[in-house]
């Protein structure tokens, strides 16, 4: 089984690393410090949002499911997921970063 960090640990270890590479970053809301799901709100000015689910794969490893499908969306049509899945988990964190590539920022694959 594999070793899970404290969710409020991982996001700070997230803010560090838009820090380090001057990404503007928010957390919007905030959820169990422990076991907390996480969404992550990508937006880029010309591109539009695109929202990434943690979800965990067969093996129980970390992935990334591009909760808002695989081009981005207007900002409403983002923050109107967050706040469905908000309603249904008030537990979960929600980040926004002000970046439209999430490769760089967060460990695991996107699928």
């Amino acid at each position: 089984m594999e070793a899970r960090i404290k969710t409020g640990l991982w996001i700070r270890a997230l803010i560090r690393r838009c820090d380090l590479a001057a990404v503007a970053v928010a957390v919007a809301a905030r959820g169990d410090v422990d076991s907390g799901a996480v969404l992550l709100k990508f937006s880029d000015r010309d591109a539009g949002c695109s929202v990434l689910a943690q979800v965990r794969g067969r093996d129980g490893e970390l992935v990334w499911m591009r909760a808002t499908g695989p081009k981005p969306v207007a900002e409403a049509e983002a923050d109107s997921y967050i706040a469905r899945q908000r309603r249904r988990d008030p537990d979960i964190w929600v980040v926004e970063i002000e970046c439209g590539s999430a490769a760089a920022l967060i460990d695991g694959p996107i699928v």
